[in-house]
């Protein structure tokens, strides 16, 4: 008489994976063929220094300055002030009309390639890399084609200044508060 352990030792036989293997062969390079792979882009980008504006020159450069919140943009000069404000209606911007402004500087100031953008903190990050798309470069349709113009590649990264309203808000919660010392 046989035990079972030993009747099941002598019956098992070896594992068919053939059909497995080829399964993958086949299933590997498709799935690697229509994989996307992720595409990652950097942008060397500055940090506006102190030397930007403490400069001792005699002769006035400009500083482009764009001041980016969610209703509109203020493209600024960071020494003379405001240049032009630039209205954006329920989030959408016209980015052709905006690009015909940068022109327009960069026809004026050729030499210039730097830009600082200065975010205001409610502005979504979407529109950030849109604005450096637009600043970087511009469209211009030359005849029957379409080329592409630098504009000002040289991108420093701020915040945004507070709104007047908010700085008008702020100096009226000083005052009002008591024991409050001038």
């Amino acid at each position: 008489m046989h035990k079972f352990g030993q009747k099941h030792l002598r019956d098992a036989e070896e594992l068919n994976i053939t059909a497995f293997m080829n399964l993958m062969v086949i299933l590997v390079p498709f799935l690697l063929i229509t994989a996307v792979f992720s595409h990652m882009t950097i942008l060397e980008l500055n940090l506006p220094g102190l030397s930007d504006k403490q400069s001792n020159d005699k002769q006035v450069k400009l500083s482009l300055e764009l001041v980016i919140r969610k209703n509109g943009f203020d493209i600024q000069d960071g020494n003379l002030g405001l240049i032009k404000h630039f209205v954006r209606t329920s989030g959408q911007t016209n980015w052709n009309q905006f690009s015909q402004i940068l022109l327009e500087i960069k026809k004026r100031f050729p030499n210039q390639r730097r830009i600082s953008l200065l975010m205001d903190p409610n502005v979504n990050y979407k529109t950030l890399i849109q604005v450096m798309d637009h600043v970087r470069s511009a469209d211009v349709v030359q005849g029957l084609s379409v080329n592409a113009v630098e504009l000002f590649p040289e991108i420093s990264i701020g915040d945004a200044p507070p709104t007047k309203a908010l700085i008008n808000k702020s100096n009226n919660k000083n005052t009002s508060m008591p024991g409050n010392l001038k």
